[in-house]
């Protein structure tokens, strides 16, 4: 006697060897012995062979029509013997009621189960359903199947196209296109960013990491709502100076502005003078979310990501030639000795007299210039410019001045050993670059006179601004740095602490409202210390502990770091692209350690062999090797090692202190999931990239 059984699921047949009331005790094909309750025999048998009835029966059941035996089942609960009876015969035979058992258990979209061996079929409005749920997930196999084929011989399916940075970077693991790429992948055993490559699904490196950042920072676009920027009109104060700015020629965002009075009288003024959109734009108004969705304005060469839109940059932009509403620091100082004697905020129009632009005015604009009544303007100098003297001059001399004071409290001097790099694209077509413009890479010099007197104006009005809010006990957003001991970084807070990179005991990004949102929270802040004293921490938009508050200090941290990462990135891009434009195979570095190496002409660090166990500041010719603009990557081996002069124990602290901020190439990883190859998608190896020289204030 033989038995079919039903066993987790799993339809299985033996020799019948013993039999109680509530089990039996089978012997398998393979010789082994199980025990099965009485519940789970499915049939007893006693021809023919368990093997021979299960082959038979399974060819059988593919021919039974699942539409056919849904017909004629009964529309109550049945069992198999009972579907084999109406659609074979009565009574039908143990191969009609086995390959009817096993049409139905693969059928659960016809006959769902109702017990051991009972079935009851679904209904027809179900059925329809079900079918077609089918005939669809068959469509779309055939549809990966087609997608498949063609990644594999080179050609990209336009909706894979469409989808390429999801599937890169935040896959749906469930959609075809993904699994279209995965199994192309394994099929050909190629990483799937290689895959994409080869099939031109990318249009060129740049294209790639533009389209990246816009995928996972603006996935709606970079344009703007249509938005109406207030004008404040002249319902504030006209202040009796004549101010000026001093930014880059391709500044749009003037925030900051300076001026001087009283040049030769023995007390001087300065005043600094910050563009205030926060007098019209207030939290939670359209333009306030639109940049505190942005938080910060993104750069990159050649193009940019603005906070707010043009119309509302343009009204509040401290443009030459009108009044510019203005939030203003003014300080009073003993013009022999430079030390603050009084300080004022006000609100208030400034008028702008000038835009100086630094790239047309530093090789004339020299510290001979400024300290030097006598030397003679250069040919690049207006008349009006050159009629800046007196002042310039005063501001570079309180400039060194804060400078050597900040450097006291610091402990050791702030040492320039490298120069700035600008990037400049010649043939932009339209609004932004393709990526095969002509880049220009020039160099400027840190601590360079203008720059100074900017950036040291700007750390005094935000130390100035972060000590008074914390005096009025008003809530801001601060930076700080516990010490100069190694691994100790600047953090974002709301309390005013020291920052001892600085050398100040509080600082308080307020100088850049146009472009950074915690400068224009901070700004809220500070108006309201402005208009009511000692009682501005009742009347500022955020309260001490403000939820809210800590909420913009935790998304700007995480959004600015990303930004900051993307302007490294682009600027490596175009630093490789420099590489190949100009055909150089050769360069000459600097080892920074861990056989790691700075270009010494250009913005670049990258690993090479033979550079493992060299001094730090040793210098070498290295011989590049390929570039990789996808990955960003190009390495190098070292073919001499030059005579180089010693370096500084501060220099090389600075070195140290620059290493950190280096960021790596860009690393793809596609998970292609179970039963596939882990691939790498063109993963590099983590050697750094060179960082984005820092603003005047961003310290």
């Amino acid at each position: 006697m033989f038995a079919l059984f039903d066993e987790a699921g799993k339809f299985m047949t033996g020799r019948v060897m013993s039999e109680a009331e509530s089990s039996l005790q089978i012997e398998l094909d393979s010789g082994k012995r199980v025990k099965v309750k009485s519940a789970n025999l499915l049939l007893k048998f006693e021809k023919p062979a368990p093997a021979v009835l299960m082959s038979s029966a399974l060819a059988l059941s593919e021919q039974i029509e699942l539409d056919l035996a849904w017909e004629f089942a009964s529309e109550q609960e049945f069992g198999f013997a009972d579907l084999a009876a109406d659609y074979f015969q009565d009574p039908p035979t143990t191969e009609q009621q086995v390959a009817a058992l096993l049409r139905l258990s693969e059928a659960p979209h016809y006959f769902r189960r109702a017990g051991k061996g009972r079935y009851k079929k679904a209904a027809a409005e179900v059925l329809q359903l079900a079918l077609a749920a089918i005939e669809k997930k068959k469509a779309v196999q055939a549809q990966i199947e087609a997608w498949t084929a063609e990644l594999a011989e080179g050609s990209c399916p336009q909706p894979v196209r469409d989808q390429l940075y999801k599937i890169l970077f935040k896959p749906d693991k469930n959609a075809p296109e993904y699994k279209a790429v995965a199994h192309a992948a394994h099929q050909t055993h190629l990483p799937p960013l290689t895959l994409l490559q080869n099939a031109g699904a990318i249009q060129n490196a740049y294209q790639f990491h533009w389209q990246r950042f816009l995928f996972e920072h603006f996935p709606k676009g970079t344009g703007f709502p249509a938005l109406e920027a207030k004008a404040i009109g002249d319902k504030l104060p006209l202040a009796e100076v004549q101010a000026f700015s001093i930014d880059d020629s391709s500044t749009t965002e003037i925030d900051d502005a300076l001026s001087v009075q009283g040049v030769g009288s023995g007390t001087v003024t300065i005043g600094i003078h910050i563009a205030a959109p926060g007098l019209v734009i207030q939290p939670d108004d359209a333009i306030d979310k639109v940049a505190r969705n942005r938080l910060s304005t993104v750069y990159m060469p050649g193009h940019k990501i603005t906070m707010l839109p043009d119309a509302v940059v343009q009204t509040y932009t401290l443009e030459s030639g009108g009044n510019r509403p203005a939030l203003s620091l003014y300080l009073t100082l003993d013009e022999a000795e430079l030390t603050v004697q009084a300080s004022e905020t006000r609100l208030e129009l400034v008028p702008i007299a000038h835009n100086l632009r630094h790239d047309q005015l530093d090789r004339a604009i020299t510290a001979d210039w400024l300290e030097n009544p006598a030397a003679p303007a250069g040919a690049e100098l207006s008349d009006e410019i050159a009629a800046l003297r007196p002042e310039l001059s005063l501001l570079f001399r309180l400039a060194k001045v804060c400078k050597a004071r900040r450097e006291v409290v610091r402990g050791k001097p702030e040492n320039f050993t490298r120069p700035d790099y600008t990037f400049k694209l010649e043939g932009v077509a339209g609004d932004e670059p393709h990526g095969d413009e002509t880049v220009i890479i020039g160099t400027r010099s840190r601590g360079a006179p203008l720059d100074l007197m900017v950036a040291e104006a700007m750390i005094l009005a935000n130390s100035t601004w972060g000590q008074w809010l914390a005096e009025c006990g008003v809530p801001g957003i601060y930076r700080s740095q516990a010490s100069l001991a190694p691994g100790v970084k600047v953090r974002m807070g709301a309390r005013a602490l020291p920052h001892a990179g600085i050398g100040v005991p509080a600082y308080a990004w307020s100088t850049s409202p146009l472009r950074r949102y915690t400068d224009l929270v901070n700004q809220w802040q500070i108006i309201a210390c402005v208009r009511h004293g000692k009682t501005a921490a009742l009347a500022a938009p955020f309260r001490p502990k403000d939820a809210q508050l800590f909420a913009v200090i935790s998304a700007f941290d995480a959004a600015y770091g990303a930004y900051n990462q993307f302007q490294n990135g682009m600027e490596r891009y175009w630093t490789l692209h420099y590489l190949q434009q100009h055909g150089i195979t050769e360069l000459t570095a600097s080892v920074i350690k861990d056989g790691l190496v700075r270009a010494d002409d250009l913005p670049l660090v990258l690993a090479v062999m033979g550079a493992e166990g060299l001094p730090r500041g040793a210098q070498v010719r290295v011989r590049l090797g390929r570039i990789d603009d996808i990955s960003l990557e190009v390495g190098g081996t070292v073919i001499e090692r030059l005579e180089a002069p010693a370096l500084s124990e501060e220099a090389l602290a600075e070195e140290a202190e620059d290493d950190t901020e280096l960021a790596a190439p860009i690393a793809i990883q596609m998970d292609l999931g179970e039963g596939e190859e882990d691939g790498a998608a063109g993963a590099a190896p983590a050697s750094p990239a060179s960082p984005a020289a820092p603003e005047p204030d961003a310290q």
